[in-house]
């Protein structure tokens, strides 16, 4: 299964899920008097919208380079993510304005059964998370990743509801806004989440250099093309859910024009059908010149 294919399918078990927790939480809530737990319901419908978002930048970074667009569609995963984040940081506003609201309104004491609900929500929404968690990272997916943390947040308001309802139950009279500063918590944790995931959106945006590793990987794998004296410079970038790299080689100067032109796209094609992700390699080349000089 591509890695496209793989990212799509978990975020439509995620748009799912969601709609069904949504529903749930928010009736639950509604019957129960708690806020924090239909404010959670209230997040998860963002949830969805953010997951939409996600699925369609995946969709749109998947088509291939056109006459407008020669390096590809690959910056709309990007553009997703970042978009997830915004999403995030506007749910953690929404739960702060309303969490503040409902603490200067009186209100009743949330039903126990509430609780039951917030820890088979709290069970579903990590299970998920690790799941999406773990194939956006497995497809190098920025998009996908905020996604599965857009999930974890949930998991993590379900879980501050349920401390704050379990601490109004427990006090009883005078305890009645616990949840919903239990709420206010949470949105503090989603603002962190949210604001990590917009870094990292950010930076495949504006070209930010991979780890070290990949460019250690990269040069040992164009090393390893026989006629290859030494590359000397190297640029990659991601795009999507794949790699663009620009280099230098150095080649003898001794070969001619067409052997080193051969020389080069040996190293391209050696590249693409690696594993690391590389969609397309432009290289450039030079004559090797040994500065050791004879011995």
């Amino acid at each position: 299964m591509n890695k496209t294919r793989r990212g799509t399918r978990v975020v439509l078990l995620g748009i799912v899920i969601n709609a069904l927790l949504a529903i749930i939480k928010i009736a639950a809530g509604i019957i129960g008097t708690s806020y924090a737990l239909i404010a959670d319901g209230i997040e998860s419908t963002t949830d969805i919208f953010s997951s939409v978002i996600v699925w369609s930048g995946l969709k749109i970074a998947a088509i291939p380079p056109d006459k407008n667009h020669p390096y590809g569609h690959g910056k709309a995963e990007a553009l997703a993510a970042m978009t997830v984040s915004l999403f995030l940081l506007g749910a953690a506003a929404f739960i702060i304005y309303n969490s503040i609201h409902e603490i200067y309104s009186p209100h009743y004491s949330p039903a126990p059964f509430t609780l039951i609900v917030l820890v088979g929500v709290i069970a579903v929404k990590e299970t998920l998370f690790r799941t999406v968690l773990k194939v956006g990272s497995d497809i190098e997916s920025t998009a996908v990743t905020t996604d599965a943390w857009h999930h974890r947040s949930d998991a993590i308001t379900s879980a501050a509801a349920f401390v704050g309802i379990s601490v109004a139950l427990i006090m009883g009279p005078g305890y009645e806004s616990a949840d919903d500063y239990g709420a206010l918590v949470a949105s503090g944790l989603i603002i962190f989440n949210g604001l990590k995931m917009l870094k990292s959106s950010l930076s495949d945006i504006m070209d930010e250099s991979p780890p070290e590793l990949m460019f250690i990987k990269v040069i040992e794998t164009a090393m390893s093309v026989d006629g290859v004296c030494k590359v000397n410079s190297l640029k990659i970038r991601k795009s999507g859910l794949s790699y663009l790299v620009d280099m230098d080689i150095q080649v003898s100067g001794d070969i001619t024009v067409i052997e080193g032109h051969d020389i080069s796209d040996l190293v391209g094609e050696t590249l693409k059908k690696s594993n690391l992700s590389i969609s397309e390699v432009m290289v450039h080349m030079e004559p090797f010149i040994n500065m050791s000089g004879p011995h």
